[in-house]
């Protein structure tokens, strides 16, 4: 004889398909897989946290169980322009966030499900004074800081989620810089910086100690006003693209350099290549390398390029979000490359594109809501 199911189960189950409210219902009732998560800092004040997103088949995105996730520093509450506030390290254990309202670095655990959990004694000092954006790779992590009395370099060791600041590793920036980005290629071998308030890009070797030697000559003037959002092309550590932001209207330009061993930057072609549109300040790379995308956070444009072999970009075109107003701003590929994520910081929100080799199309769920209170930016997608 079948037993019935307990009368309480059933309550519990009904309460969550008919109420249909939270998180965990939202999670029993999609029908779409899930294949990653999104996460979103928030930079909220005065205790800053992490949006985290279930990513589904389908391309829409549901609020895990307890997000937002407090990092145990403080956000700003007020935007930030900048690339890389938030950081997965390359095993995926962990998110690296910056603190900025506080001075601070944050560590948290990512959990089999994608929940996220404080490291003890994960907030650790930025080494400056406001940190906008971190570099990782393996075990290295660089933060830009960029507030007045405070703007620099810093380096640290990442130990089973623990940063250790490296000695004498800062190096100092001018208040004027206003670093916008700082990353590392490829093999680790080099870090750029982009200097938004003094259109310079500042170019390092990385030693086996983790200290930085500049480059001869840097920092190198850009090859246009505002450089801002970079990236090293996936596929050849030796290529940087850099967007520049402050052109003015129908002016946005990307460049492209060789990045010799010691750092040294050398253009590529005829950079800088033109994208027509205003304020490009974000950039990515898809991961075979041939497609570079920059954000125009000025239009609510997203502008498109072939890269060829030796790095120049061909212009394929500018594809316009929906909405007005959004302030786009820092972008990711999903692993995979099939998804395309950016920050609508204006509209606190997050909207998705599906990429097809060097085209977008918007997703029909897009842009998905941020919690209350997010001025974000830096975005993670796994």
């Amino acid at each position: 004889m079948r037993r019935g199911l307990p009368l309480s189960f059933l309550a519990t189950l009904a309460s969550v398909f008919i109420l249909g409210s939270g998180p965990a219902a939202a999670r029993l009732d999609h029908h779409s897989p899930v294949v990653g998560h999104v996460y979103v800092n928030d930079n909220t004040a005065p205790s800053n946290t992490i949006a985290a997103f279930d990513r589904h088949a389908d391309g829409t995105l549901t609020p895990l169980p307890g997000s937002p996730f407090a990092t145990g520093g403080a956000g700003t509450g007020a935007g930030i322009g900048s690339q890389g506030a938030l950081q997965e390290t390359d095993n995926g254990r962990y998110l690296l966030a910056v603190d900025a309202g506080s001075n601070a670095i944050s560590v948290l655990r990512i959990g089999s499900n994608g929940v996220l959990s404080p490291v003890a004694g994960g907030v650790v000092p930025s080494g400056g004074v406001k940190p906008v954006s971190i570099a990782v790779h393996d075990h290295l992590v660089y933060v830009a800081n960029a507030g007045a009395g405070g703007s620099n370099y810093t380096g640290f060791r990442l130990h089973h989620g623990h940063l250790d600041a490296i000695p004498d590793s800062a190096v100092p920036l001018p208040d004027s810089a206003d670093p916008g980005d700082v990353l590392f290629n490829g093999t680790g071998t080099n870090l750029v910086g982009a200097r938004v308030g003094t259109s310079q890009i500042d170019s390092f070797a990385v030693g086996g100690d983790g200290r930085l030697t500049a480059a001869p000559g840097s920092p190198f003037a850009a090859q246009g006003p505002g450089p801002f959002g970079s990236e090293f092309r996936p596929t050849d550590p030796s290529q940087l693209f850099v967007s520049n932001a402050h052109g003015g209207a129908g002016n946005g330009t990307v460049s492209a350099f060789h990045v010799d061993a010691d750092g040294t930057l050398d253009s590529i072609g005829d950079s800088p290549f033109p994208d027509f549109q205003t304020a490009p300040c974000w950039v990515e790379i898809s991961h075979d390398g041939r497609f570079l995308f920059t954000v125009n956070t000025a239009v609510d444009t997203i502008s498109r390029y072939f890269v060829t072999p030796h790095g120049s970009l061909v212009l394929l075109g500018s594809t316009p979000m929906n909405g007005t107003k959004l302030g786009p701003e820092d972008a990711r590929l999903s692993p995979d490359g099939s998804t395309l994520w950016v920050v609508d910081t204006g509209a606190a929100a997050i909207s998705g594109f599906r990429v097809d080799g060097g085209d977008l199309t918007e997703l029909g769920s897009s842009p998905t809501p941020l919690p209350a209170g997010a001025t974000a930016f830096g975005i993670v997608v796994n």
